[in-house]
This record gives structure tokens, C-alpha cells and sequence, in this order.
């Protein structure tokens, strides 16, 4: 499996660009065509990025990805029913599952019990969990196969944009197995909660962008090489871009699902502005910042921002179309029926109601407020999974002879993956400071869109387990890292001109790094099976458990 960059080359053999009158004595703009630059003396082609939008190993990308699949399914699906709270749901399930049960149960598909309350998320995740609950009934599968699917999908989303970030399947294969191997994506696709499925859909979205970005860069070469890049200064127009509309999908859904989303809206957002800006000035657009202002602001605003909150209202029809919906008819109660917002219909007011009443509930989970818990963690815990989350346990007598067990379940990072956080993103940055690496600069952008927001409110209740939205673009950069660890060595082999010496000082520095990569791979592979007993809740002896609990922290 060969590494490639996205790497500039000259364009050669390609029709220089037709010059108009303003743009005439600009030599800079002619394509080195054979026997011009040489005869006339004028200036080198401009650089352009090389023609490549994806990894050209089709049939080995495919094979790869279904057996990253199955090794997913496998991992995601065994055993799903366990464990349970004597066949009840465990931790934050007594939530959500009640509630699926009761969209589904219900004849308005929303969570219209009085008893409730209030329901403090939106209803897409809950959706989902009770389609599980349709097709397999009121028990942990039902709970649990949404997330499940989800889990496996997120494997191979994973998959599929490294590989399209770094045009390689073997870097992409590399994220895959550390998707898969990684403990905080494995144990919540094995609960009926909703970060899982909220982190689908921001993967799902980050993977469209990343899509978008190739698609509109094959647009734009062609009309490059059709010399046709400077009709305009602010260059082409693309046409309807369908990648980004569906990221626009994802991310409305993803707000759907949970608020937080709001915070990969913004991020995504910039971030896809960003890539057109590059996009443009790679192709030397000449004006790129007005040509992005002018041709890509609105429309990204419209399919990134306008889409997303009209799917987020969207998924409130059933709340507007049940006469028992918790806050359905609040003008005349709750509100009053005059001021200055009368004008507004009454569902509307009711549910920008119901709306601040939510916000209220959240900013009211303070530490200040006496709110505590004792699995509690703060933002700057999370990269090291430095105070993970007990979610089941179960001290006694089992089926470990005459001995007693432990059957526990911990929503835990994988040291392996979660330890070297810090490196990675520190390198991330470097990579994109000094070298402008556009995939270490989206993947960062995905994973500190997840943890940076969380900083603005520091005495609110938080827990590990809103972590589960870093783990995808953890792996990410991770595999990032090990892809140019072997591209360096690789380069370095590369000129076979060169004495006996030095040759053999590259191949071993060649060989070096495919065993450091190697070995790194098997100890994330080994921290797995070794976490799979407190992952799964299988039976340990206690000191077998002892010998889990690496850090104080940890218990």
C-alpha cells in the first residue's frame, strides 16, 4: 500500500489560461508549456496541487473496509445484552430507553408523560433508540442495537476519510483498527445512550466536508486545465455541492440529538470556508478571499447554518402536533397573552418556553449550585481519560469458582490512544503552523470543537462521557501521526542513485519506522484485550480488578 501526498507540481502540457486585457502582462500566470518558458524567457508555471482527490486503490480500499466491518460488527455486537441492572438499564439508560420506549409506545411520537417533567434533549437520538426498541423489543438488544450500528458506522467513516485525507488505504486501515480498538467509542456503542449517536452524525458531517473538499478541488483543476481560471477574479463558481448539503443534514441532526452539536456548527462552519479560501489560492484564483466571500459564504451559510436549524425545528413537528406535549400550551398559563412578542403564534412562544426552560436547567447544574457527583470530571481530564465513569457493577459471588467477582463496566480510555492526546495535537498544530497540513488542521479542528467549548463553563456538572464526541478525531490524528512517521522514512529511501552507505542508512531508518509504527499498533491491539473484561463487565477476580485500576483517579 503506497503513501501519496497531496503534494503541488507544476502543470505541464496543459493550454495556458486566456488572458483578458486587465490580466495581460502577468507572466507569472502562464502554464509552463514545452517550448515557451525556455524560448520567451518568461517566468516559471505557477504551482498547482497534483490531481489527485482520494486513494487510486479502489479494490483494496473496498476489501480492507469490509473487513474493518465485520472485526467492528463483531466487537460492537457480541454479548449486547449484558449488563444490566437485574435486567433494567444501567446508568444514564434510565433516561433515555423509558423514553424511546414511550415515543414509540406513544401515538405522537414525542415524549409527551406528564410525569417527565421536562425532556432536556431533543427527540432524533431517542428516535433512533426506539426503532431499536420496534425491531427487537423492550430489552437490552433493543436498547442497544441503534448504537450499535452507529458504533460500526463510525469505524468506517473513520476509515474512509483518513484514507481520503492521506490518499492511502494503509494510513486509513491504521485509523480503522484504532477506531475499532478504542474503549470509549466500543462501551457507549454498547449502551442505550445518546452520545454515540450524536457522534455519528458529527463524523458523518466532518467525513462530507472532507468529501466536499476533494470534489470541489477536481472541479476546480478542471477548469484550471481547461485554462479557463481566470474568467474571473474571484474564479469559478462550483454548482450545487452536494457533500457539503449533506454535511448540513448531519449537523442538523446532530443538534437534533444533543445541543452541543450548535458548538460543530460553528466549527464545521469556519472550517469549510477555510478549505475554500486554500482551495482558491492553491489554484491561483486572484482574488481568493473576496472570490470565497463572494462566491462561497452564502451558500455554505445557507447549507451549514440555515439547513441545520431548520432540521433542529424540524424535529419538533410531533411536539407541535400533540395536544400533550410537555409545554404545548403555555400562552395563557405560563405566558401572558399580550407584550411585545403577541404577535407570535402560540406554539411558538410556547416552545421558545419550553426551549429557555431547558437552558435554565442546564446552566442551573452547578457546582456552586451543590450539584455534585462522585464520577464528576472538568474538560482538562478528558484528552488523558484521567477520571473515567463507573457505569455498572456487581460485587459478589459468580461464576468464578469458589471465589468471589467482580463484574464491572467503566467507560475508560484506552491509555494506548488517550495517554499521547497531548503529543498528537501539539504535533497537529506544528504540522499545520509550518506546513500548512491541511488534514491535521481539520482533524484538530474536529477535536478541539469537542473539548474548547467546555471551558466556558467550568463549574457546570460535567462527566467523561461528553468525551465521546473526541474519540473519533483522536484516532484520527493518531493514524495522522503514524502516516507521516512511515511518509519520512519513505522519502528518505527514495533516491536509489545514491552510495551503499548512506542507501543502507535509509532503508534501516525505513525499516525503524514500520517497526515503530508496528509495535505501537500491537499495543493498542494488547490494551484492548487487556481492558475487555472492565469494557464488557465480564467476570474478574478482584485482583484482577485491582490490577486494572492503573490510577487513583480510575476508582
Amino acid at each position: 500500500m503506497t503513501l501519496t501526498a497531496d503534494r503541488p507540481v507544476h502543470s505541464r502540457g496543459v493550454p495556458a489560461p486566456q488572458a483578458t486585457t486587465a490580466d495581460a502582462p502577468d507572466p507569472g500566470t502562464l502554464l509552463d508549456v514545452p517550448g515557451t518558458s525556455e524560448d520567451l524567457g518568461t517566468a516559471p508555471a505557477p504551482i498547482i496541487p497534483e490531481p489527485v482527490f482520494g486513494a487510486a486503490d479502489r479494490t483494496r480500499g473496498l476489501v480492507v473496509g469490509l473487513l474493518l466491518t465485520l472485526v467492528a460488527a463483531a466487537t460492537r455486537l457480541w454479548n449486547l445484552s449484558h449488563p444490566t441492572d437485574q435486567g433494567t438499564p444501567v446508568f444514564d439508560e434510565k433516561h433515555y430507553v423509558p423514553q424511546a420506549w414511550q415515543i414509540l409506545s406513544g401515538a405522537n411520537w414525542i415524549e409527551d408523560n406528564p410525569a417527565y417533567g421536562l425532556v432536556v434533549h431533543p427527540p432524533v437520538a431517542k428516535w433512533l433508540l426506539a426503532a431499536g426498541e420496534w425491531m427487537f423489543g423492550y430489552g437490552p438488544v433493543g436498547w442497544r442495537i441503534m448504537p450499535a450500528i452507529a458504533g460500526i458506522a463510525i469505524v468506517v467513516m473513520v476509515y474512509r476519510v483518513v484514507r481520503r485525507l492521506t490518499r492511502s488505504t494503509l494510513i486509513g486501515a491504521i485509523a480503522g483498527v484504532f477506531a475499532i480498538c478504542d474503549s470509549v467509542l466500543f462501551v457507549q456503542s454498547r449502551m442505550g445512550m445518546l452520545d454515540i449517536l450524536q457522534t455519528v452524525f458529527i463524523v458523518a458531517a466532518f467525513t462530507a466536508l472532507i468529501a466536499d473538499r476533494d470534489q470541489v478541488r477536481a472541479r476546480i483543476d478542471k477548469v484550471y486545465r481547461e485554462g479557463r481560471i481566470h474568467d474571473s477574479v474571484y474564479g469559478p463558481r462550483y454548482g450545487f455541492r452536494w457533500y457539503r448539503f449533506t454535511a448540513g443534514i448531519m449537523l442538523g441532526l446532530t443538534c437534533g440529538t444533543k445541543w452541543s452539536g450548535i458548538y460543530y456548527v460553528i466549527a464545521f462552519g469556519v472550517l469549510a470556508v477555510a478549505l475554500d479560501v486554500a482551495t482558491r489560492k492553491a489554484y491561483h484564483v486572484r482574488r481568493p478571499w473576496r472570490g470565497t466571500l463572494v462566491r462561497d459564504v452564502l451558500p455554505a451559510g445557507m447549507s451549514l447554518a440555515v439547513l441545520p436549524v431548520l432540521i433542529y425545528l424540524a424535529c419538533f413537528i410531533p411536539w407541535f402536533n400533540s395536544e400533550t406535549s410537555v409545554y404545548r400550551y403555555e400562552v395563557g398559563n405560563a405566558i401572558g397573552t399580550g407584550g411585545p412578542f403577541s404577535w407570535v403564534p402560540g406554539a411558538w412562544r410556547s416552545l421558545w418556553y419550553y426551549e429557555s426552560g431547558i437552558l435554565e436547567f442546564h446552566a442551573g447544574l452547578t457546582n456552586a449550585a451543590g450539584n455534585h457527583h462522585p464520577w464528576e470530571s472538568k474538560p482538562w481530564t478528558w484528552p488523558m481519560s484521567l477520571r473515567p465513569m463507573l457505569y455498572a457493577i456487581d460485587n459478589g459471588p459468580d461464576h468464578c469458582g469458589a471465589g468471589e467477582c467482580v463484574r464491572a463496566q467503566m467507560l475508560i480510555g484506552s491509555p494506548a490512544l488517550w495517554w499521547p492526546a497531548v503529543p498528537m495535537l501539539l504535533w497537529a498544530l506544528w504540522r499545520l503552523v509550518t506546513r500548512r497540513d491541511w488534514a491535521h488542521g481539520t482533524v484538530l479542528v474536529g477535536y478541539l470543537a469537542g473539548i474548547l467549548p467546555w471551558f466556558t463553563s467550568i463549574d457546570r456538572q460535567m462527566y467523561f462521557f461528553y468525551a465521546t464526541a473526541l474519540a473519533p478525531f483522536l484516532v484520527m490524528g493518531l493514524a495522522l501521526c503514524c502516516g507521516d512517521l512511515l511518509r519520512s522514512a519513505a522519502a528518505r529511501v527514495r533516491p536509489r542513485h545514491a552510495p551503499d552507505g548512506p542507501a543502507t542508512v535509509r532503508t534501516e531508518r525505513r525499516t525503524l519506522a514500520i517497526l515503530v509504527v508496528s509495535v505501537y499498533i500491537a499495543l493498542v491491539i494488547a490494551n484492548f484485550v487487556w481492558l475487555w473484561p472492565i469494557l464488557t463487565a465480564s467476570p474478574i477476580s478482584p485482583e484482577q480488578w485491582h490490577n486494572q485500576i492503573w490510577l487513583p483517579s480510575w476508582g
